[in-house]
């Protein structure tokens, strides 16, 4: 299992992150519920049956998020379109264009007639597979959830001849997939993240660097999404807004339990593995609370970051189901366009 690791001895769940060496056995009574985790997990993509992996996340993300979101949806990005959709009251400011004399004479209230988003839209990815997403305690690894998220984002962005692009990031290189349409792509695009080499331990990433990749040149306005543990300081946070000031953000936060709490297993080893440092550590009620506590002194600022990039904030667990969570988001972020 891996945690983030204790830089100089302190509990700091910074960038440095490291792995746990638990050898205890399964306690009793866990088995039923890791298999049920295990079930709602992305398949692991680690095992080298690659193919037969992204197919059965293919049918996992259509699946389940069409199951979910049924009927005509909007997607990530809001906008207007041509293809009719409810009326409300008519508010000042609105088009009258679109004006719906038909429901204005039967309720003798002005209405509008409201569209459903088709344009096409272009999305961009930007993907960070550093070493410290090579790691996982639950169902599977962060680097599984982080692909994941990937195929989420491409199907519910997919069709009306929307486009879509990837910026992967190791630490190590950085892969650009130019973006286009279609299912062969998209396909085509996740088979290749899949099989991006893992950066070798002691590569440190670079996120800012992969967003500064994405800004420039400048791209037509459309989504932007960035898919990271954001582990570390802030160091991305300008990066992002310069991102913000042009595409509609979205920040896909990929953790595992093990970054927000220690267990309690006595002496473990912690390895970093973008710096290569080991320590071994006596876990203690105290050790373990101090380390809550600063695990939730980083994330809060890292939240807060994103809320002053504008970003719209995704969090997936390892440990949780992860279709689940984003037709959460999707629903929320609906109402909040519609003003519900």
């Amino acid at each position: 299992m891996t945690v983030p690791a204790l830089p100089g001895g302190a509990a700091h769940p910074g960038r440095q992150e490291g792995h746990l060496e638990d050898v205890r056995r399964p306690e009793p009574g866990v088995t039923d519920a890791r298999a049920r985790r295990a079930a709602l997990a992305p398949p692991s993509l680690r095992d080298g049956r690659i193919e037969a992996a992204l197919r059965s996340l293919e049918l996992t993300v259509r699946g389940r998020l069409d199951g979910l979101l049924q009927g005509n949806h909007l997607g990530l990005v809001p906008g207007p379109g041509s293809e009719p959709g409810e009326a409300r009251i008519y508010q000042p400011g609105d088009d009258v264009r679109r004006m719906d004399w038909a429901v204005t004479a039967r309720t003798t209230l002005p209405h509008v007639r409201q569209t459903v988003a088709d344009r096409e839209l272009e999305t961009w990815v930007v993907l960070d597979l550093s070493p410290s997403l090579d790691f996982g305690t639950a169902s599977c690894e962060k680097r599984d959830l982080a692909v994941a998220a990937l195929a989420a984002v491409t199907h519910l962005t997919a069709g009306g001849g929307n486009r879509i692009g990837v910026v992967v990031s190791t630490g190590e290189q950085t892969v650009r997939i130019p973006a286009r349409g279609g299912v062969e792509h998209a396909r085509g695009m996740l088979r290749r993240v899949a099989r991006t080499p893992r950066a070798p331990a002691g590569t440190r990433g670079d996120l800012a660097a992969a967003v500064e990749a994405l800004r420039r040149p400048p791209r037509r306005r459309g989504l932007a999404v960035v898919i990271s543990d954001f582990l570390g300081e802030p160091e991305w946070e300008r990066a992002m807004r310069g991102l913000s000031a042009r595409h509609e953000l979205l920040a896909v936060e990929v953790l595992d339990p093990r970054e927000l709490e220690l267990p309690d297993v006595g002496t473990v080893v912690l390895a970093d593995p973008e710096t290569g440092r080991q320590r071994e550590v006596v876990t203690t009620p105290l050790l373990c609370r101090e380390f809550a506590a600063a695990a939730s002194a980083h994330r809060h600022p890292v939240a807060v970051a994103l809320r002053r990039c504008g970003a719209a904030h995704l969090r997936l667990r390892t440990d949780s189901d992860w279709v689940a969570d984003v037709v959460r988001f999707v629903l929320a972020r609906k109402r909040t366009w519609s003003g519900g």
